[in-house]
């Protein structure tokens, strides 16, 4: 009953902290964020082909208000859709609109991103693209979920057993060098800090958040390849999330790998490639000394190319980040 007790005490000021200090506080996860490239960087828009994703993350599944996150999205290679002998490197340009929903504590937060890429060969076998992205938040704060911290908060206490809601437009801008078998990609976002907003003004204006990302892939053998990948974020007001995950890819059919986001989680991930689709599962553990809810999150994901299968076209290709 004691733990019970703490974890509930805990709980609440984790997500009354949250939007406490400002709407940035509401750092989005996800555990296989390198099967989501284009959202942290519209540079990376069709990178790998036009495809249509999803996932669902339930954080500390089995408590209260914990954070619940759904995404969906869709990218279209244009070179692709144009049939090109070789659309990822002789491509030009590419487009794509994401729509993710957040729910943590009395908030709700859906975002919307339109994206675009333009790419520069610049040698035979490596690409510099160059992105753009409008980004649409709309957050709805139910009042009468407030958490102590936040009812004794006057920017939010006063719509205590009321509902209010914001909306914010702002922008992204991506770059990224591009190869068959690796990337390198920085990212920022909110480059205008929120400052178009209407609505209930209940946060204050979004710090720009810096992404960098890498990742490598090699194909072993026929039946074997192992891919890696890196993310590091920055932004003003929240500490620096430094995360990377190792898989390896049996027989182009299953992967099984491992990942870590320093001093909060660690995360087993398991996936199945089918003819034109993929499944993925990941299991994530916080860490004891990041002092958040021992419960475990479960992150689900499925992927589907629009205009080719899962299958490689030359022997040394990789079909998965």
């Amino acid at each position: 009953m004691k733990k019970i007790y703490l974890y509930s005490i805990l709980a609440i000021c984790i997500l009354g902290l949250l939007p406490f200090n400002g709407f940035a506080q509401s750092r989005k996860y996800i555990s296989q964020f390198s099967h989501f490239q284009n959202y942290y960087n519209p540079g990376l828009t069709g990178y790998e082909g036009s495809t249509a994703r999803g996932f669902v993350r339930n954080q500390w599944a089995g408590f209260e208000g914990a954070p619940k996150t759904v995404f969906v999205s869709a990218e279209f290679d244009f070179a692709e859709m144009g049939k090109s002998s070789d659309p990822a490197l002789l491509g030009k340009n590419a487009a794509g609109l994401s729509v993710l929903h957040d729910q943590y504590g009395p908030f709700q937060e859906t975002e919307i991103i339109a994206s675009y890429a333009s790419r520069i060969r610049i040698s035979s076998s490596t690409n510099l693209r160059l992105g753009a992205g409008v980004n649409y938040n709309t957050v709805r704060l139910d009042g009468s979920r407030l958490s102590t911290e936040q009812l004794n908060d006057p920017t939010t206490g006063q719509y205590y057993n009321n509902f209010a809601n914001m909306n914010v437009l702002d922008f992204n801008i991506g770059l990224a060098i591009t190869h068959a078998n690796y990337y390198l990609s920085y990212g920022a976002h909110n480059v205008n800090k929120g400052a178009l907003s209407s609505g209930d003004v209940f946060m204050e204006r979004k710090p720009t958040v810096s992404i960098l990302q890498a990742g490598y892939r090699q194909a072993l053998s026929a039946d074997l390849a192992v891919i890696a990948n890196f993310m590091y974020r920055s932004q003003e007001d929240l500490p620096d999330n430094t995360e990377f995950n190792v898989k390896a890819l049996l027989m182009d059919k299953l992967w099984i790998g491992a990942g870590h986001r320093v001093n909060y989680a660690n995360n087993f991930q398991l996936g199945f490639l089918l003819n034109k689709m993929s499944i993925g599962y990941v299991y994530e553990t916080p860490m004891n000394r990041s002092y958040l809810l021992p419960n475990t999150t479960h992150e689900f994901l499925a992927s589907f190319r629009l205009f080719r299968t899962n299958q490689r076209t030359h022997s040394k290709e990789v079909l998965i980040w």
